[in-house]
């Protein structure tokens, strides 16, 4: 009996980390997480809309710098990013004394910076190839309409390059949730932040970190069959009849 106790007592105290004190803190990270993950994407969204149609123009004054934008931001790793955003406007000459002083100050903001620019070029990139895999037949119709080119995107070319997006946009969201882990390398209390606080304060890495990994995993679920649901209705004009 004394072997067997002298064997779970490891395991008794790593559960004993599961209190109402640390499932707060685990609480207020995925209340953080979200919340980046959610500002991130929306605001991402709504910048590559404009972005992608210019980077599908062939105008290269317009086209050239969307591409270099989009190139930076996917062939640097995000963490990098991050820590330019969160420490490299510090060393700006007059920042800490202008108004911009808060963007400092809160490492939420050079987070919120970082994923939002970072989700944005991803983003801009898939909704190209969905712009330009639109059928011409549909751009041919869309003129004998007596549409014009801004009519056309927003009635046609947009809604059905969406649609073809869809999937590949899922996979994004999926990777910004997974990536936004990087937040606590700033001070950000997220998922991952309120693991190391309690595998700072216990000792005990596997249940702290396991149990994150498990609550990731639930969200991803969660948004997997989301997007399934989305592309189900919206792609079920294409189901053979």
């Amino acid at each position: 009996m004394e072997q067997w106790l002298t064997q779970v007592a490891p395991f008794l105290s790593d559960n004993l980390i599961f209190t109402p004190n640390t499932l707060a803190q685990y609480w207020d990270g995925l209340v953080n997480t979200v919340q980046l993950v959610f500002i991130s994407l929306v605001v991402g969204l709504f910048l590559a809309v404009p972005l992608a149609v210019g980077r599908a123009s062939r105008r290269v004054w317009l086209n050239v710098p969307i591409w270099l934008f989009n190139y930076v931001f996917r062939g640097t790793p995000l963490l990098i990013q991050l820590y330019i955003a969160y420490y490299g406007f510090a060393f700006i000459d007059g920042v800490q004394d202008s108004a911009f002083a808060f963007f400092i100050n809160d490492p939420v903001y050079p987070a919120l910076l970082a994923f939002t620019l970072n989700t944005a070029a991803y983003t801009t990139e898939i909704f190209v190839g969905a712009i330009r895999a639109t059928p011409q037949g549909e751009l041919e119709a869309a003129r004998a309409y007596g549409m014009s080119a801004a009519t056309a995107y927003r009635r046609v070319v947009l809604p059905s390059a969406f649609r073809r997006a869809l999937p590949a946009y899922g996979n994004e969201v999926i990777f910004m949730l997974h990536a936004s882990a990087i937040a606590s390398a700033v001070t950000i209390t997220d998922l991952t932040g309120a693991a190391y606080y309690v595998y700072a304060r216990f000792y005990s890495p596997f249940p702290a970190f396991i149990f994150v990994a498990l609550v990731y995993m639930l969200l991803s679920f969660v948004l997997q069959g989301g997007f399934k649901v989305l592309e189900t209705r919206m792609l079920r004009h294409l189901k053979p009849a």
